[in-house]
């Protein structure tokens, strides 16, 4: 017999209403006798033990209430009730939070809902229409799910898990603002996630302070403020959040992977792999889905292993996507489990060699200072001021180095020097140029795999790699790219003239009626639709690039796709396909310029004309548009080709002043925009060039100064706060 205090009592009251709303869920008939299952399931304590054998003699006496046409199922359902008859609640709510996680794709919450719609009818209820809006949330009908916490609000005001879940709805549909509204207005405190993820990193970091103050052993606010400084380039106090995060919560997936992550980006391999191994241990349960940790951090270890056993190899001396091995980058890149067949790992760690030190700003000499003060300056002139973009200093020095290396070698290259590249002296080829800027980007962040698409497996190639990205899919809107939509849409327009000009040219009229009212992505599919049954699943458009080389003929740039069958049920995505075909057509057109970039290159060094330098700047940002059309890269194919514009631009004497506009981002204004010519003219406008000065060129070697992975390490580590003028 157990005897309970007033504030057990409590506790189980409160553990015993979250398992009914469990079994409400798992079980949608009970909720038309939801008080009597309650009762039935807390009765049996007097009789069961907590045992799979109890649980299958359970089912056997058909005593379990309400069973499913599914026996497995039955089996898990007893067992959550064996658990809540002897008193074990906690482990009764985790079993039937895992159950709940399984079965949710399965429909039953579909069934779930239908049950409380019909109760809602008979009698409306500010709880009823919470709990509704609430399985509409975790279906991610967003639109329906926040109209459901609304009408909870209004039949009772005084709601705040309401009120956060109707901002959540605006949070996952890209609505940050109206989220942060409705945040405020319910807890009178700024959401930091919201700033986070709106790229203000002041603001999020006064509402995670307020929180912390409120209750600094706060799990969650712990884990996203160490992820926020991580993507802030504040590795070492990531690591102090993360490490009071697991003092609290020792099996925390995110925060143990996190932590071990940032060990490894600072060089401190030893802590950061033990870290790794503990998250690689944690293996999922039977039924359960990895979580993204999981995947990731299989991968993240061998590549850690790579990055130790090269610390102190000279980078010029090999290839990191020569000597990875071709499954291992093409499973990594697309993010796939870790099956791979006579997979040989990586060398374990190697005592001799040690982990990175910290670097003292001051141990650098005056002329590696103003270096890296350079450094910081270029490398904010790249930060998008567009929503979700968070500000990354870390990355900001690595490209800004990156910079002022690509810068140093093409000048080398102009003047007929050769440069190190892979262990050979030779004469630097466009590819070489990028692989300045792709070093830099992926020592910055180890987390990312950026690898060249056209070194994976020939199969893969063969099949095509795509780089997708959804613009919106069902309710949830990619804020990254809203500034674009306008663009996408007037283009989308136009190709489906251009469509009907062809082959209905009788209803073009109609269309072009039809189309003129159009101002939404979300009102093209039901036009589509009716004027073309073949679109009844949706339809895509292909953009086309014009070649320079080759004057009147075209290559194939991105895809959009839009489907869906009905507002709120679509995805509209664009997509780049690159196959060993495609590859070859843009690797053709990208040596043809670089080889007249070279010649001119050569010419500017022996002449002062401006016309010399306005050529030579053309070349270069078209070269960089097919870059970007062709997205070589598995990531980061956006900075590291501003990089290398900013980069040749100041080899050319120019150097760039002003910042990308807001909304504006690198590799889509390339995308959109028609032509090479078309794109260096918006480009221009917002570069505001000037002339170089003249001290550039006394820059210590960025190359010889940080010649290996260790020597990149440090720098990037090392804190400048106090010695270098502060970026606005």
């Amino acid at each position: 017999m157990f005897i309970l205090s007033s504030s057990d009592l409590l506790l189980v009251s409160h553990k015993k209403s979250l398992l009914c709303c469990f079994l409400s869920v798992l079980c949608p008939l009970a909720c038309r006798s939801f008080h009597i299952v309650c009762y039935f399931f807390f009765s049996l304590s007097l009789s069961l033990h907590p045992s799979q054998n109890q649980a299958k003699l359970f089912i056997e006496q058909k005593k379990i209430p309400f069973p499913v046409d599914n026996q497995n199922t039955n089996e898990e359902l007893a067992i959550g009730y064996v658990l809540i008859g002897n008193g074990l609640y906690d482990e009764a709510i985790k079993h039937f939070s895992l159950l709940l996680q399984i079965l949710s794709p399965l429909g039953r919450i579909s069934e779930a809902l239908g049950d409380l719609t019909k109760a809602i009818q008979l009698q409306p209820s500010a709880r009823l229409f919470r709990h509704r809006g609430t399985l509409l949330f975790i279906s991610e009908d967003y639109v329906a799910a926040m109209e459901d916490f609304q009408q909870s609000l209004d039949l009772k005001k005084n709601q705040p898990i309401a009120m956060l879940y109707k901002g959540l709805t605006f949070f996952h549909r890209g609505m940050l603002k109206e989220a942060i509204e409705t945040f405020k207005e319910a807890l009178k405190l700024n959401n930091p996630v919201f700033s986070q993820e709106l790229g203000d990193f002041e603001s999020a970091m006064e509402s995670f302070q307020k929180a912390l103050m409120l209750n600094q052993n706060h799990i969650q606010s712990l884990q996203l403020r160490g992820m926020m400084l991580y993507h802030h380039g504040s590795l070492q106090e990531a690591i102090g959040n993360f490490k009071r995060c697991l003092q609290l919560e020792p099996y925390n997936e995110v925060c143990q992977y996190m932590k071990g992550l940032s060990h490894v980006a600072m060089g401190q391999f030893y802590e950061g792999i033990k870290a790794q191994t503990k998250v690689m241990l944690n293996d999922p349960l039977l039924g359960q889905k990895a979580s993204s940790e999981y995947l990731k951090v299989k991968y993240l270890r061998e590549y850690s292993r790579y990055l130790h056993s090269h610390l102190d190899i000279p980078v010029a001396e090999y290839n990191v996507d020569q000597d990875l091995p071709g499954n291992f980058k093409n499973h990594w890149a697309k993010n796939l489990p870790f099956l791979i067949e006579d997979y040989e790992e990586q060398p374990g760690l190697q005592p001799h060699i040690k982990d990175v030190l910290p670097q003292n700003f001051d141990s650098y000499s005056s002329e590696v200072q103003k270096l890296i003060c350079t450094a910081d300056h270029l490398g904010a002139l790249m930060q998008y001021d567009t929503p979700g973009f968070l500000p990354n200093r870390r990355i900001h020095r690595a490209m800004g180095l990156a910079t002022v290396e690509v810068m140093q070698a093409m000048h080398r290259t102009w003047s007929n020097s050769k440069v190190r590249v892979n262990g050979k002296t030779r004469q630097m080829q466009w590819r070489d140029m990028f692989d300045i800027a792709v070093k830099w980007r992926r020592i910055a962040d180890p987390d990312q795999p950026v690898l060249w698409l056209d070194q994976m497996p020939a199969r893969s190639l063969s099949r095509g790699f795509n780089n997708h990205i959804n613009l919106i899919r069902g309710q949830i809107i990619n804020i990254r790219y809203l500034a674009y939509f306008d663009n996408i849409l007037d283009f989308i327009k136009d190709r489906i003239l251009v469509y009907h000009g062809a082959y209905n040219p009788r209803g073009l009229l109609e269309v072009r009626q039809a189309l003129e009212n159009v101002n939404k992505v979300e009102d093209l599919l039901p036009i589509m639709k009716q004027f073309n049954s073949k679109t009844r699943d949706g339809f895509t458009v292909n953009s086309k690039v014009p070649s320079m080389k080759d004057p009147g003929k075209e290559y194939d740039g991105f895809t959009i796709t839009i489907t869906g069958d009905r507002v709120g049920n679509m995805l509209f995505s664009v997509e780049t396909q690159t196959t060993e075909e495609r590859t070859q057509q843009y690797q053709s057109e990208i040596e043809s310029i670089y080889k007249d970039l070279t010649a001119k290159g050569k010419a500017l060094m022996l002449s002062s004309e401006l016309g010399d330098a306005d050529a030579l700047c053309n070349l270069i940002l078209s070269l960089v548009y097919y870059f970007c059309n062709l997205m070589p890269l598995s990531r980061g194919s956006s900075v590291v080709a501003y990089s290398v514009v900013m980069g040749a631009l100041m080899a050319s004497g120019k150097e760039v002043i002003g910042r990308i506009p807001k909304g504006k981002l690198v590799d889509f204004e390339a995308m959109t925009t028609p032509s090479p010519d078309s794109f260096s003219k918006t480009a221009k406008s917002w570069m505001n060039l000037k002339s170089l000065p003249s001290w550039y060129q006394s820059l210590p070697s960025v190359a010889e100064t940080f010649p290996s992975t260790r020597t990149m390490i440090e720098v990037l580590n090392t804190d400048s706060s106090s010695h270098c003028p502060k970026t606005s």
